[in-house]
C-alpha cells in the first residue's frame, strides 16, 4: 500500500506540468488558470464556512500576508510555469528549473538570514544549477523556434517561490494549512479573473479538451496531489515526502517525452543525474551545523530563528520541499 500511495502521489503531483501542457494547447495560460482556480476557490470557501474554528484568531494582517504569499508562491509561480510551457519550453525542463528552489533558498539563507550554509550545500547548489543548465541547453538546441528568453520565465517563477519562502519564514503567527490554501486559491482566482477579463481572455474555448485539462488540473494535480501529500505526510513523515518530491522533475521529463514527444536525450539524462546528485549531497546525513548572528541552534543542531522555526521553511508548490525533517507545509497548489 505504501508503494502504491507513493507512486500515485508522484504521478498526481507531476501531472500539474502535464496538465498545463494540455491546457495551453488550446487556450492562453491566463484562461486556463482562471478556470482552474474559480471552481477550486468556490469549493474551498464553502468548506471554510463550515470549518469556521480554523479561522478564529486570524487578524487582517495574517490574511493579508497569506494573500501576498499566495501571489508569489501560487499566482506568480504557476503563471510562469504555464506561460513558459505555452512559449514552447518543455514540461520537464520547466519542472527541473523550478525544482532547484530548495537548493537556492538554502544557499540564500546565509546572506539573507545569517544562517550557516555548509560547503556541502554550496556544492549541491552548484551541481543543481549545472544540471539545470545542461538540460536547458539541450532543450533549447532541440526546441527549434523557441525564444531563448523563454527559458528565463520559469526561473522567475522559481525566484517567486524563494521570495515566498522567506516571507513565510518571517511570519510570527502560524496559520492552518486549510486556511492558507483557501486564501492562496481565492487570491489566485481573483487575480487571474481580473487579468483574463482585462485581456479579453475570460471566455473558455468551445473545445471539450479544455475542460478535460481543467478537470485534470483540479482533480489530479490539486485534490489528488495534495490529498495524497497529506496522507503520506501523516503516515510516513516529511522526510518520506521530501524524497518523493525530488522525483517530480525526472518523472515529468519522461512523461512529457512519451506524451508530447518532448526532447529527452543523453544531455537531458545527464542534467537530471546532476540534479539528483545535488539532492543526495545535500540530504546526506552528517556534516557541520552552525549559526551566525541572528540565529540560534535548534533541535539536531539546525539553525532556527528567534521563534524556533526553520528560517528556510518552504511554501509548497509543484517543486521539491526543503530538507528540514521537522517542516510542515502551509498551503499552495500544484
Amino acid at each position: 500500500m505504501k508503494i502504491l500511495l507513493s507512486v500515485a502521489f508522484v504521478l498526481c503531483w507531476s501531472s500539474g506540468f502535464i496538465g498545463a501542457k494540455l491546457g495551453v494547447g488550446g487556450a492562453s495560460a491566463i484562461t486556463v488558470l482562471m478556470w482552474r482556480f474559480l471552481p477550486l476557490a468556490v469549493v474551498l470557501l464553502a468548506v471554510a464556512l463550515v470549518r469556521r474554528p480554523a479561522w478564529q484568531g486570524l487578524t487582517a494582517r495574517d490574511v493579508t500576508r497569506q494573500a501576498v504569499i499566495g501571489v508569489l508562491s501560487q499566482s506568480g509561480y504557476l503563471l510562469s510555469v504555464y506561460y513558459a510551457i505555452q512559449l514552447g519550453v518543455s514540461s520537464g525542463t520547466t519542472a527541473l528549473i523550478d525544482g532547484v528552489q530548495p537548493l537556492v533558498a538554502g544557499a540564500l539563507a546565509g546572506p539573507l538570514l545569517g544562517q550557516y550554509v555548509s560547503g556541502r550545500q554550496w556544492i549541491g547548489l552548484c551541481l543543481g544549477l549545472s544540471g539545470v543548465a545542461v538540460v536547458t541547453l539541450a532543450d533549447a538546441a532541440a526546441g527549434g523556434d523557441v525564444a531563448r528568453w523563454a527559458y528565463a520565465v520559469p526561473l522567475l517563477g522559481m525566484l517567486a517561490l524563494v521570495a515566498a519562502t522567506f516571507l513565510e519564514s518571517r511570519s510570527r503567527s502560524r496559520v492552518a494549512p486549510s486556511v492558507s490554501l483557501t486564501v492562496h486559491c481565492a487570491t489566485s482566482a481573483v487575480l487571474f479573473s481580473l487579468l483574463a477579463l482585462a485581456g479579453g481572455a475570460a471566455a473558455p474555448p468551445a473545445d471539450s479538451g479544455f475542460w478535460v485539462a481543467v478537470a485534470w488540473l483540479v482533480g489530479l494535480s490539486t485534490f489528488g496531489g495534495y490529498g495524497l501529500y497529506w496522507l503520506i505526510l501523516e503516515r510516513s513523515g516529511v522526510t518520506e515526502v521530501n524524497t518523493l518530491m525530488f522525483l517530480m522533475a525526472p518523472v515529468t521529463a519522461v512523461w512529457g517525452a512519451l506524451a508530447f514527444g518532448e526532447p529527452f536525450g543523453v544531455r537531458t539524462a545527464l542534467g537530471l543525474a546532476l540534479c539528483l546528485a545535488a539532492v543526495v549531497i545535500v540530504h546526506r546525513p552528517g556534516g557541520r551545523s552552525g549559526t551566525r548572528s541572528g540565529t540560534r541552534s535548534g533541535r539536531e543542531g539546525k539553525p532556527v530563528d528567534r521563534d524556533g522555526r526553520d528560517p528556510v521553511a518552504c511554501v509548497p508548490c509543484p517543486a521539491p520541499s526543503p530538507t528540514d525533517p521537522n517542516h510542515r507545509l502551509s498551503g499552495g497548489c500544484s
